[in-house]
């Protein structure tokens, strides 16, 4: 099929790589293995659209590789999939807590790793719009990802950096919750100081800014923000 979304799996266990990638080509994705975290950061990791990262791996682990994936502009936004045959709460913890978009124990089957991956993606990839993939929308709402520009109801309208990033960031993986410290982690530089009230206050700019898609932008008290669509 067309525009296949392209999947690396990461795990030390070359037997499970390969079933892995087995089932998922059968399934209509490209597959790459890698049986290391360093083997898989020689890859051209940001041409993928989702990472199966197993995190207890010989030499680097893939919480560290995760850290590394998320601090790099360039691949912070690949969707990551933690697998582990650890289940304590702290791990999960920690694998939320880099950013990760969902996190499978094992022992697993086959279909419900299917069944993640699916929503994973179908939740964070980016809709493309006359056949440019870097071209953000939702309904009347464009952002080019190129240009940096936003365009609303065919309105053009200015967005500083941070606000333009706050936006990328809940629209492209609608329907899912950040918190402050996320939103921080990802879209402030690491040197700069940033309070929660500056995320509250360029929230509310960005809302006003998009018209009538400000509802979309939904604030769930104790957890953080979601774009709603």
């Amino acid at each position: 099929m067309e525009n296949k979304y392209k999947v690396l799996v990461v795990d030390d266990e070359e037997d499970l790589c390969e079933i892995l990638k087995f089932n998922l080509c059968a399934e209509g994705y490209d597959v790459e293995t890698a049986s290391s975290a360093e083997e898989a950061l020689g890859k051209d990791v940001e041409n993928f659209d989702l990472l199966l990262l197993d995190v207890m791996m010989g030499g680097m682990s893939g919480f560290a590789m995760a850290r590394k994936l998320k601090e790099n502009q360039a691949t912070a936004h690949i969707p990551v999939i933690f697998v582990t045959a650890k289940d304590t709460e702290n791990d999960t913890v920690t694998g939320f807590g880099l950013g990760a978009d969902d996190y499978i124990s094992k022992p697993f089957s086959v279909r419900e790793v299917m069944l993640r991956i699916r929503a994973v993606l179908r939740r964070t990839s980016k809709k493309q719009v006359a056949g440019h993939a870097d071209i953000l929308e939702y309904d009347g709402l464009l952002l080019d990802l190129g240009r940096k520009t936003v365009c609303v109801d065919g309105k053009d309208v200015p967005f500083t950096r941070t606000e333009f990033e706050i936006l990328r960031l809940l629209l492209s993986e609608r329907g899912r919750v950040f918190s402050r410290q996320q939103l921080i982690d990802r879209i402030w530089l690491k040197d700069v100081i940033v309070l929660d009230r500056t995320v509250d206050v360029n929230m509310t700019r960005v809302r006003k800014k998009i018209g009538r898609f400000s509802k979309c932008i939904v604030t769930r008290h104790g957890f953080g923000y979601i774009f709603e669509g």
